[in-house]
C-alpha cells in the first residue's frame, strides 16, 4: 500500500482516470456496433450516416489516448470498405 501522501493522490487520480477511459471506450464501442449492425442490415444510408458519427468519436478517443491513433484509422478504413462494398 502506497506511504506517501503523493502516492495515495496518484491512486485515486489514476482510478478517475481509469474509469473517464473506460466509459470513453465504451461509447467508442457502441458506435462501432451501430455501423456494424446497419451494415449487417445491408442498408448502405444508415451505414454512412453511423459512420459519420462514429467517425469523431474514434479520432477523440485517439486524440485522448484511449485507444492508438492507428488503430482509429484502422477501424474507420475497414468499416468504410466495409459500406463500400454494400449494393446502394
Amino acid at each position: 500500500m502506497a506511504q506517501h501522501k503523493s502516492a495515495k493522490v496518484r491512486i485515486r487520480r489514476n482510478a478517475r482516470a481509469a474509469d473517464v477511459n473506460h466509459s470513453r471506450v465504451a461509447r467508442i464501442r457502441t458506435f462501432v456496433k451501430a455501423v456494424e449492425t446497419a451494415i449487417s442490415a445491408g442498408d448502405k444510408t444508415a451505414a454512412l450516416a453511423a459512420l459519420k458519427k462514429v467517425m469523431p468519436e474514434l479520432m477523440r478517443g485517439a486524440g485522448k489516448g484511449v485507444i492508438h491513433k492507428k488503430t482509429a484509422s484502422r477501424k474507420l478504413s475497414r468499416l468504410s470498405a466495409r459500406i463500400k462494398k454494400l449494393a446502394a
